[in-house]
């Protein structure tokens, strides 16, 4: 989002659990566009609360998987939000080489950015 749409727009990505490092495929594939996810680290929504993120001030929360989306319908109990549930392919059990789990991945990354520019528009701030 930020490659494509710039800083203008704040954005955080948030997982279900908050336990996990960002896979090596995912870091390889963003690399290939020029997106850095080496330092990256996933978060929960509740992290983000301890950590002093307002969620009421968030419009819209992507949900790229149906635990994340229940997590996310969750939250509109409490906030004004719009969940949209985006299903993405499942990369991490994909493939049995190298190459054909990068494709997994890369296939995974091209269907974000797919929906991303099918939302938004062609994107305004490619770097």
């Amino acid at each position: 989002m930020k490659k494509f749409f710039g800083t203008g727009t704040y954005v955080q990505s948030v997982g279900v659990y908050n336990d996990m490092e960002i896979d090596g495929f995912s870091i390889a594939v963003c690399q290939e566009m020029n997106v850095e996810l080496s330092r990256h680290r996933s978060r929960s929504f509740d992290e983000m609360e301890e950590w002093g993120d307002d969620l009421s001030s968030f419009d819209v929360v992507i949900a790229l998987s149906p635990a994340s989306q229940r997590r996310a319908l969750e939250l509109t109990r409490f906030y004004h939000l719009t969940v949209e549930y985006w299903p993405i392919i499942d990369p991490s059990g994909l493939g049995e080489t190298r190459e054909a789990k990068l494709n997994a991945y890369r296939q995974a990354r091209d269907q974000i950015i797919g929906k991303l520019t099918g939302k938004w528009g062609e994107p305004t701030e490619v770097q």
